[in-house]
């Protein structure tokens, strides 16, 4: 089985089953996002020490998992997420800590995601393209001469790229 081409069900179901761990899951994503990010762009900030941390703290898990436990995950950067930088991908905020995490985000977290990073989208999510980020275009992983479309694009991209699931 290829942990690259695994659908969020696929890879939740082997982590339950003991097929693979969350932390060789997250590690696949890290190694795919380490040897293409450079071209498809997907990632604004990777987390890859935080996201190991939970990917073994799920795998340490005795039962009772939470419903998403281990699913290694990428986050617009749209989202805030209290210590990590979130731009909107604009330069307006590129340093920019939030002091608090969105709603949708703890929720996520609370069942078991681990977070990989914060993806590139249009600056402040207005555009259908990915193409405006204040820093670069995020590329189709699959041409890489055309674009991921929509506001999620560096999100769609990642996972295209095998990235996140």
């Amino acid at each position: 089985m290829n942990l690259l081409r695994l659908s969020a069900i696929e890879a939740l179901e082997s982590i339950q089953k003991g097929d693979f761990t969350s932390a060789e899951i997250t590690d696949a994503c890290l190694v795919q996002i380490a040897r293409h990010d450079g071209d498809v762009f997907a990632y604004l900030k990777v987390t890859a020490d935080s996201a190991r941390v939970e990917a073994q703290a799920i795998d340490a898990l005795a039962g009772g998992r939470p419903a998403l436990a281990g699913l290694p995950t990428a986050l617009k950067d749209v989202l805030c997420t209290e210590g990590v930088t979130t731009t909107c991908a604009s330069r307006m905020l590129e340093n920019y800590q939030p002091i608090y995490t969105a709603t949708c985000v703890r929720r996520l977290r609370a069942a078991g995601i681990v977070s990989l990073g914060k993806t590139n989208m249009d600056e402040f999510a207005m555009g259908s393209s990915t193409e405006n980020s204040a820093f670069g275009p995020t590329r189709n992983p699959w041409d890489l001469e055309r674009v991921p479309g929509g506001a999620c694009g560096g999100s769609a991209a990642a996972v295209a790229a095998g990235e996140a699931i």
